[in-house]
C-alpha cells in the first residue's frame, strides 16, 4: 500500500543509533525547557519565550555538548568546567552534578534533582507535573507524578463508559497502562524502512509531533532522528515537525489540541498530490 502521510506522534528513537556522547547530549534542551516551565532559569533566560529560548540550548548542544563528552579524559579540566557551567545554566542544576556525572546526567536524576530543594520531583511523560517523594534524598522519583493523575482522571470515566453507556459488566480489572516489558526492539528499522518508502514514494510525507515537556520521547531527540533519517537531505520537502507547550499526549492540553490538530489538517492538505502528477521525481 503506497501511502502519502504519516504522523508520528511522540516517537521513539525509530532504531536510529544515538549510542554514547550523542544520547547525553541531547537530554540537554528538555531540560532546558522543563526548567524554564517551571521558572528555575536565570532571569535573561527566564524572560524569554520558550521557543526563542530553546534554539541557543539546541545548538550549544550540537555543536558544544556532544564535541566535549566525546572527548572523554582527553578533555581539559577547564574546559569541563565551562561546559558544566552553561549545562547548568540552561538546565536548573547545579554545575557539580555535571561535573559528578561527567556531564552526563541521566534524566531519572534530573527527575528528582531539578526541584529538590523545593520538597518535589518532576514527572517523566509530562514534565510540568510535580510529586512529592518520600525522601529528598536518592537518585530518581518514586513515581511518575504524570501517570497518577492520568490515572485519576482516565480511570473513572472509562469504566462508567463501559458499564453504563455499553452495559459491558465484568469484574475485570481495565489496565490504563499495561506492561510492555521485556521490551524488544532489536532489529527496529523502523527509521531506515520510512526513509526508504519516502524515497521510492514521492508523494509521502511525514509529520512528527512532540511535547517539549515529554521526558520520555523528548523533543529533541525527535528532531534528531529526522536529521539522521533524512542524512543526505533530499527529503526536507517532506519531513515536518511540530512542537507542543505540554508532554507525551499534547492534545490533553487544550490549546495544544486545536493547534496540533490544525497542524494534521494542514498536513493532510499539503499531503495531496496536485491534480495529474504522476509518482515520479
Amino acid at each position: 500500500m503506497y501511502l502519502n502521510g504519516v504522523v508520528l506522534v511522540s516517537p521513539t528513537e525509530l532504531g536510529i543509533e544515538r549510542s554514547g556522547p550523542v544520547d547525553a547530549a541531547l537530554r540537554l534542551p528538555y531540560f532546558a525547557a522543563t526548567a524554564w516551565y517551571h521558572k528555575v532559569l536565570p532571569a535573561d533566560l527566564q524572560s524569554k519565550d520558550l521557543t526563542a529560548m530553546l534554539p541557543e540550548v539546541e545548538s550549544f548542544t550540537i555543536n558544544e555538548v556532544i564535541p566535549a563528552i566525546a572527548q572523554g579524559s582527553m578533555l581539559s579540566a577547564d574546559k569541563k568546567r565551562a561546559i558544566a557551567v552553561k549545562m547548568a545554566r540552561y538546565s536548573g542544576i547545579s554545575e557539580k552534578v555535571f561535573l559528578d556525572y561527567n556531564l552526563n546526567v541521566p534524566t531519572d536524576f534530573f527527575w528528582k534533582e531539578l526541584l529538590r530543594d523545593k520538597g518535589f520531583t518532576v514527572g517523566r511523560l509530562d514534565s510540568r507535573y510535580k510529586g512529592i517523594d518520600k525522601m529528598g534524598a536518592g537518585e530518581s522519583p518514586d513515581y511518575n507524578a504524570e501517570l497518577t493523575s492520568w490515572l485519576h482522571s482516565f480511570t473513572p470515566a472509562i469504566n462508567m463508559y463501559i458499564r453504563n453507556e455499553l452495559n459491558y459488566k465484568t469484574d475485570l480489572k481495565y489496565n490504563m497502562f499495561g506492561s510492555v516489558y521485556p521490551w524488544d526492539n532489536s532489529g527496529d528499522k523502523t527509521g531506515d524502512n520510512l526513509r526508504q518508502a519516502m524515497a521510492q514514494n514521492p508523494f509521502l510525507h511525514v509529520l512528527v509531533q512532540s511535547g517539549y515537556y515529554d521526558g520520555a520521547c523528548d523533543y529533541f531527540n525527535a528532531k534528531y532522528s529526522m536529521w539522521q533519517l533524512d542524512a543526505a537531505g533530499k527529503l526536507q520537502d517532506r519531513l515536518t515537525w511540530e512542537g507542543y507547550r505540554s508532554g507525551h499526549m499534547m492534545y490533553l492540553r487544550k490549546e495544544d489540541l486545536k493547534t496540533s490538530n490544525n497542524h494534521v489538517r494542514d498536513f493532510i492538505m499539503k499531503a495531496l498530490p496536485k491534480s495529474g502528477a504522476s509518482a515520479k521525481f
